[in-house]
């Protein structure tokens, strides 16, 4: 196999299996909070403590990942294209 085909089908294999974990799992962690939804802050004692909502999730933990997010917004201009 000469190394053009195996970068294809590398390339080919990687965005498959993207696409497979948008489609089965469309949100991940926030990257922000890592999935708390709030940021971890310390007292003056060194005690984790919970602080603010975080912004970036509005407190949800989970975002939509790039995948998804280009794949709704096609399907929705798609539909509003043959209405």
């Amino acid at each position: 196999m000469t190394p053009i085909l195996l970068a294809i089908a590398l390339l080919l294999s990687v965005t498959f299996g993207y696409a497979s974990v948008c489609a089965a799992s469309p949100f991940g962690n926030c990257r922000k909070c890592r999935g708390f939804g709030f940021q971890m802050k310390t007292d003056r004692k060194g005690r984790p403590k919970r602080g603010k909502n975080c912004r970036r999730c509005k407190g949800h933990g989970k975002r939509i990942r790039v995948g998804r997010w280009l794949y709704n917004r096609a399907t929705r201009t798609y539909r509003a294209g043959t209405r």
